[in-house]
């Protein structure tokens, strides 16, 4: 009775682990987009934003990334009725850091061509992981705000000007290490406008290898104590006549 005690309460203890990686949902999403990387509409990792524009809009959002994350970013265009387009369309999601430097996709399709019948398009772009600190001259992903900006980049003249729905988030995954790189950043890249990374913007000690190392050593220590005691003390025993 008593190991199987032991057992559930180490169990719960690596479920809350395992659970306390997961990021919570942000509310309030915002229902709209900036038109400049001055006026870009600030979101929190996680969140989903809205927009409503027109074809040929450039719009623009900023969210926060701190060291040892690497951010992905999605964003999906509802597009107008095919009865009223003309053609095919290109659509492009970049990606810029605090200092307006286009950052490269590690992965992901940040430009998609939209065939005239399709009722919306979706881009994604992965990013490489943040840095907690980097060389002057180097292009790395440092902790600060980013920017998003989506626009059309090719479709007929006819096109321009109809409207469209905009959906864009930008998801953070933890791979841990942040701090393991010997420096840091004095400060985040032009952060002002977007909420600070509940980890910091240099990154902390936890990330989810240390929840499923946690929860991995947990559970292999109960597997070798419970096989030792079987092994020990097996169920049926009986002791030898005269003892």
């Amino acid at each position: 009775m008593r190991r199987t005690r032991v057992t559930a309460a180490a169990l719960l203890v690596g479920a809350a682990l395992l659970a306390s990686a997961a990021p919570a949902a942000a509310e309030d999403a915002p229902t709209e987009a900036g038109t400049t990387f001055r006026t870009a509409t600030a979101v929190e990792q996680g969140q989903k934003a809205t927009a409503n524009a027109s074809t040929g809009d450039y719009l623009y959002w900023q969210f926060p990334a701190g060291a040892g994350q690497k951010m992905t970013a999605k964003a999906t265009v509802n597009l107008p009725e095919a009865a009223s387009r003309h053609g095919a369309a290109t659509w492009q999601l970049d990606v810029f850091d605090g200092l307006r430097r286009r950052q490269a996709c590690a992965s992901g399709e940040a430009t998609q061509r939209a065939s005239a019948q399709d009722t919306s398009v979706t881009l994604t772009c992965t990013l490489r992981t943040v840095r907690p600190w980097s060389e002057r001259w180097a292009n790395d992903p440092l902790p600060g705000a980013y920017y998003l900006r989506l626009t059309v980049t090719d479709t007929p003249d006819q096109d321009l000007g109809l409207p469209v729905k905009a959906e864009v988030t930008a998801d953070a995954k933890d791979t841990g290490g942040a701090r393991a790189e010997g420096g840091e950043l004095g400060a985040p890249l032009h952060a002002a406008a977007v909420k600070e990374p509940e980890s910091g913007w240099n990154g902390g000690w936890w990330s989810d290898r240390w929840a499923w190392t946690v929860g991995g050593t947990v559970l292999g220590a109960l597997a070798a104590v419970g096989g030792y005691t079987l092994t020990r003390h097996p169920r049926g025993a009986t002791r030898p006549p005269g003892q």
